[in-house]
């Protein structure tokens, strides 16, 4: 299966990083305590610590690979090429909810990155690809499963 680009910016490049090395030199010595510890209790057959150890080094492990396959494939995305005039990754979009007259803001940014409640919206997502490409003042509507939502672009920044 071919690797896709992951679009990240230089800060979450840096956060996805530093989860890496924390994971690697931090969690990987706890997790591999806990199971020596867990195996000096003698049987491992019946041995509910030795298997919780197991399961979360194996989730772990799981994480760090995801990571390394993230970092691998990430594509920066440059402010200098991030323009106002259209919507794309990197785009600070201000939107008006036609049907609540709400004003939201959202960045649209690479699914690794993204984190609704912090205002970061993924470029794969409805809304976010549904914004990618339009201009200001332009109205985009978004399925939902409740019908459709119209939103107008009111400003467009980075």
């Amino acid at each position: 299966m071919a690797e896709r680009h992951v679009f990240l910016t230089a800060e979450g490049l840096e956060k996805l990083e530093e989860e890496l090395d924390e994971l690697k030199s931090v969690k990987r010595k706890e997790v591999a305590e806990r199971i020596k510890v867990a195996l000096s209790f003698g049987d491992i057959s019946e041995n509910s610590e030795y298997d919780q150890a197991k399961n979360e080094q194996a989730q772990l492990e799981e994480r760090i690979a995801k990571l390394e396959m993230m970092l691998r494939n990430a594509k920066i995305i440059d402010e200098d090429e991030i323009t106002t005039h259209v919507v794309s990754i990197g785009s600070k979009v201000l939107v008006m909810d036609l049907e609540y007259d709400e004003e939201m803001e959202y960045v649209i940014v690479g699914s690794a990155e993204a984190d609704p409640f912090e205002g970061k919206i993924s470029n794969e997502s409805p809304l976010g690809s549904a914004l990618i490409g339009c201009k200001q003042g332009d109205i985009v509507e978004v399925q939902v499963p409740d019908g459709a939502i119209k939103y107008e672009i009111l400003d467009i920044t980075r």
